[in-house]
């Protein structure tokens, strides 16, 4: 009897873990996708937002560029004398606060004696300057309340002035958002460029340069697919992409919008969400050099999420 017991209760013992198995390999199979969290979107996108405004509205941020100019071979004079090469703001600095030289692509400082100039938190009268072009950042030069660094755009040298008491971020309306809607949570496919593609894209002082694409952007609404290039920054991972839809110009700003986009999965999948779509710098000074989107980014209907145009004067 036990000799027949043994072999019955092997197979048995085999049985139920050969179904507990198939069980457990069915029960992974048909799992449902994890549903979409409308709630935790939203949170997401209000994070966003909070981020966005305290970029925005940072001592160093976009509401304080109050000049923009650009630099000939050899002496350019700067300080508050409007007839400066780089004329600063009236009762922000010295008539005369020194020279910024230009030479071959480099420039240097020469601060005139008894103004007081610093980098780093170091006085300064004399210094080679980075521009925003190095892989460590500009140098950047304050005056008081003014910020001062050298920008690159293509072959031309120019210098950014911020003022961190400047009336655009005293007079600072804040920002509006259509409301959050994840029908513009899209997910999409990656198609990568092999090799990556030029770009040309043309900033708002019709300036182009061109830019690397590493990819098209695949998606679908009401049932169209529509493919659109980022550009990938200098030091980014993210996907960099600016947009026109059929609220430019009348409910968003006028030059488009941009949005930042998480790299692809190892299938190529990736998210382009809408509500994240913010104004540019042009949309609060007229002294930004915004790139414009290039004509395969002008979509052909309405974008009813993101950031919307900017109440206050901007440019």
């Amino acid at each position: 009897m036990k000799q027949d017991f043994v072999p019955l209760l092997i197979t048995a013992v085999f049985l139920t873990l050969t179904f507990n198995a198939a069980c457990r390999q069915s029960t992974t199979s048909t799992a449902p996708a994890t549903a979409f969290d409308a709630a935790a979107h939203k949170q997401e996108i209000e994070k966003w937002q909070s981020s966005r405004l305290a970029s925005l509205t940072k001592e160093d941020g976009w509401l304080t560029l109050v000049g923009l100019f650009w630099l000939k071979e050899g002496e350019n004079k700067f300080g508050s004398d409007q007839t400066s090469a780089v004329a600063l703001p009236k009762d922000k600095a010295p008539p005369l606060a020194g020279s910024l030289w230009l030479e071959k692509g480099s420039v240097r400082l020469v601060a005139r004696p008894g103004v007081e100039i610093t980098s780093d938190g170091k006085a300064v009268t004399e210094l080679e300057l980075k521009d925003d072009t190095d892989d460590a950042g500009p140098t950047i030069l304050k005056l008081g309340s003014l910020l001062i660094n050298i920008v690159k755009r293509g072959d031309r040298t120019g210098v950014r002035v911020k003022d961190t008491e400047s009336r655009t971020s005293r007079e600072f309306k804040g920002l509006e958002y259509y409301p959050i809607d994840p029908k513009w949570r899209i997910e999409a496919r990656f198609e990568p460029y092999q090799p990556s593609k030029a770009i040309p894209i043309t900033n708002v002082l019709a300036m182009t340069e061109n830019e690397s694409s590493p990819g098209a952007i695949a998606f679908t609404v009401d049932s169209k697919t529509y493919r659109i290039d980022p550009i990938l920054e200098k030091g980014e991972t993210d996907l960099f992409v600016m947009i026109a839809d059929g609220t430019t110009g009348s409910e968003t700003y006028g030059a488009g919008r941009y949005i930042y986009v998480s790299p692809p999965d190892a299938s190529g999948k990736l998210v382009i969400d809408f509500n994240k779509a913010y104004s540019p710098p042009c949309a609060f000074t007229n002294y930004a050099t915004c790139p414009l989107p290039p004509q395969q980014n002008r979509l052909p209907f309405r974008i009813e999420a993101g950031e919307k145009k900017y109440a206050g004067a901007g440019h």
